[in-house]
C-alpha cells in the first residue's frame, strides 16, 4: 500500500501584496459611509467639548475646594481607571492591550462623577447643570475610544442602525421572496429568520440569510453553496453586515460572476451580546449543536441549499475564527472549508483550568472533544478539507514596510501583549504569542499533518472589525472556488510567486450532482 505524504508545513505569507492582506479598511456602500466614529472631526469635537466642560465645572472656587476636593476627585478618577483595567484583565475581555487613552478617559469619567457629587452644595445653578452634562460627555468619550480600539461602529449611521434596529443592506421581508422568484436581480437580498432550536435547545436571537441574485433565477432555487458567518465574542448576528460590511462585498462578487455567489447565513453563536460560548456545548448553551443541528438543516430545507459538505464553509472572526476551525475539523461530514480570522488556538475562556470550568462545567473530556488540535490528531487523515488563516502582524522595525508599491515587507511579528494581570486572570499564563508559536501557524502545521490543505496570511492591523472586513474579501474568491460556486474558476490560496512558502493544493473535486 502506498500513502501520499501530507503537504509540507506552510510558512506565513506576509505583506500587503499577499492574499489576505488587509489593504483597505472600508468598502464602498453599506454602513461604512457617513460621519466617521473612528476618526475625523466628530470624536475630536466631543473630546474637546468634554475637556472644556470639565475645566469650567472644576473652576477656581474656594481654597478648600482646590486643596481638598479636587485632589479627592482625582484620586477617585485614578481608582476608577485602575478598577476598570483590573476587571478587563481578570475577565480576559481583550486579546490585544487596550490603548492608554481608554484608561485616561475612564478615569476622567469617574472624576467627573466625583466632581459633580462633591461640588454640588453651594454651587451656582449653571455649574451644577454643566457638571451633570460633563458626565455623559465623558462617558461618550470613553465609548468613542473603546469603539476606535475595536472598530465596532465605523460611522454614526452604523451605530444608529444598530441601536434602532434599522434595516440592513439589501434587507427585505421573507414574505417578499416568492414574488421575486424568476426575476433578474442586480443585488442579493437579506432576510431575517427565526430558526427553531428543536435539536439544540439553544436560546438564540434572530439570524439572517443572504440570497445571491442567482437564487432568484428559475422556478426553483438552485442548490447553491453556503458560507456560515460567525462573529466575535461580543456580537449580534448582524455584526458582519453592519461592522464587517460584507454585503457590498458579496454583491460585488455576484455581479462579477453572473449573479452567482454562495448563500451567506449570519448565525447567533452566543445567544446574547456577551455570552462567550466559543461555539461549544456546555453550561453557556449548546452553541455547536445549534449551528450544526438547527441552522444547517434549516438553510437546506428552507432555501434549497446544497447539503453536501463540499459546498459548505465557515468564515469566523476572533472567537468566530476559533469556531470556524473547530466546527470544520469536528464535522468534516458537514463542512469542508474555513477562514479563521485572528482566532485562538482553541476554545478559550481563561487558562486551561478556567476554560474547562467555564465552558465545560469542569469536564476535561469535553475540553478534549472540542480542542481542534486534539480532534485532528484523533481523526487522522482528512479528505477534501481546506483552510485559510488570516492574522494580524506588524513590521519588526521601522522602515521595513515600504507600502503597497514596495517589495520589502518581511520580518512580521504579532504585536506584543503587555499583560499586567497575574497568572490565572483572564487566562494570563505568561505565554507570549509570537510569529513562531502563534495560533494560526500551530493550527495550520497540525492540520497539514492530517492532510488538511491550509495557508497562513498576515497583514498589518489590530484586532478590529476593520481588519476582519478586509480579510473577508481577500479570501472570498478562494472560498467560493473551494465550495464549487457555479461560474467560479479555481483559485489558489497563495500567488504563484509564493507557492514555495505555503501549502497549497488544488480545489477539491466537485461533488456528484444532487437530485433536484
Amino acid at each position: 500500500m502506498t500513502t501520499t505524504p501530507p503537504p509540507p508545513t506552510p510558512a506565513p505569507v506576509h505583506g500587503p501584496g499577499a492574499p489576505g492582506a488587509a489593504q483597505a479598511a472600508f468598502h464602498p456602500g453599506g454602513y461604512h459611509t457617513g460621519v466617521s466614529l473612528l476618526g475625523g472631526w466628530l470624536p475630536l469635537t466631543i473630546e474637546i467639548v468634554t475637556v472644556v466642560a470639565l475645566i469650567a465645572v472644576v473652576g477656581w472656587r474656594t481654597g478648600r475646594w482646590r486643596v481638598v476636593w479636587v485632589p479627592v476627585s482625582v484620586v477617585i478618577g485614578v481608582l476608577g481607571a485602575l478598577l476598570a483595567r483590573w476587571y478587563m484583565d481578570s475577565q480576559g475581555l481583550a486579546s490585544d492591550p487596550a490603548p492608554a487613552a481608554l484608561w485616561v478617559w475612564t478615569g476622567v469619567a469617574a472624576a467627573a462623577v466625583a466632581v459633580a457629587a462633591l461640588g454640588w452644595r453651594g454651587t451656582r445653578w449653571w455649574r451644577r447643570g454643566l457638571s451633570v452634562l460633563a458626565i455623559p460627555l465623558s462617558l461618550a468619550s470613553v465609548l468613542l475610544v473603546l469603539n476606535q480600539w475595536v472598530g465596532y461602529y465605523p460611522t454614526v449611521q452604523a451605530a444608529w442602525g444598530a441601536v434602532t434596529a434599522g434595516p440592513l443592506p439589501d434587507q427585505v421581508d421573507a414574505s417578499a421572496l416568492p414574488g421575486l422568484r424568476g426575476t433578474t436581480m442586480s443585488t442579493g437580498k437579506v432576510v431575517s429568520v427565526d430558526i427553531p432550536d428543536t435539536a439544540s435547545g439553544f436560546n438564540h436571537r434572530t439570524e439572517y440569510v443572504y440570497l445571491p441574485p442567482a437564487w432568484f433565477a428559475g422556478k426553483t432555487p438552485p442548490k447553491l453553496p453556503v458560507i456560515m458567518m460567525i462573529a466575535g465574542e461580543f456580537n449580534t448576528p448582524a455584526d458582519w453586515m453592519r461592522s464587517g460590511n460584507v454585503i457590498p462585498v458579496i454583491d460585488g462578487y455576484a455581479q462579477s460572476h453572473g449573479g452567482q455567489a454562495p448563500i451567506l447565513v449570519f448565525v447567533d453563536a452566543g445567544g446574547s451580546f456577551n455570552n462567550d460560548t466559543e461555539c461549544v456545548d456546555g453550561p453557556r448553551g449548546n452553541s455547536a449543536g445549534h449551528l450544526t443541528e438547527d441552522v444547517r438543516p434549516y438553510v437546506i430545507s428552507h432555501f434549497g441549499a446544497s447539503s453536501a459538505a463540499a459546498n459548505w464553509g465557515i468564515v469566523g472572526w476572533s472567537m468566530g475564527g476559533t469556531c470556524a476551525v473547530d466546527l470544520t475539523v469536528m464535522h468534516p461530514d458537514l463542512f469542508s472549508s474555513f477562514e479563521d480570522i485572528a482566532g485562538d488556538l482553541g476554545p478559550t475562556a481563561g487558562t486551561k483550568a478556567q476554560t474547562i470550568d467555564r465552558l465545560y462545567g469542569g469536564n476535561p473530556a469535553q475540553w478534549a472533544k472540542f480542542d481542534p488540535t486534539t480532534v485532528m490528531q484523533a481523526h487522522g487523515r482528512y479528505t477534501g478539507v481546506s483552510g485559510w488563516f488570516e492574522d494580524t502582524g506588524t513590521p519588526n522595525r521601522p522602515g521595513m514596510w515600504k507600502g503597497a508599491k514596495g517589495k520589502n515587507f518581511s520580518g512580521f511579528h504579532r504585536p506584543t501583549q503587555q499583560n499586567s494581570a497575574p497568572n490565572g486572570f483572564g487566562g494570563q499564563d505568561n505565554t507570549r504569542d509570537t510569529d513562531e508559536s502563534g495560533a494560526a501557524e500551530k493550527l495550520c502545521a497540525a492540520a497539514t499533518k492530517d492532510a488538511i490543505s491550509c495557508s497562513v496570511h498576515t497583514a498589518p492591523g489590530g484586532h478590529t472589525w476593520q481588519f476582519a472586513s478586509a480579510a473577508f474579501p481577500a479570501a472570498l474568491p478562494w472560498m467560493a472556488a473551494q465550495l464549487h460556486t457555479p461560474g467560479t474558476a479555481p483559485v489558489a490560496s497563495t500567488p504563484a510567486a509564493a507557492a514555495t512558502t505555503a501549502a497549497v493544493t488544488a480545489p477539491k473535486p466537485a461533488p456528484a450532482p444532487e437530485p433536484r
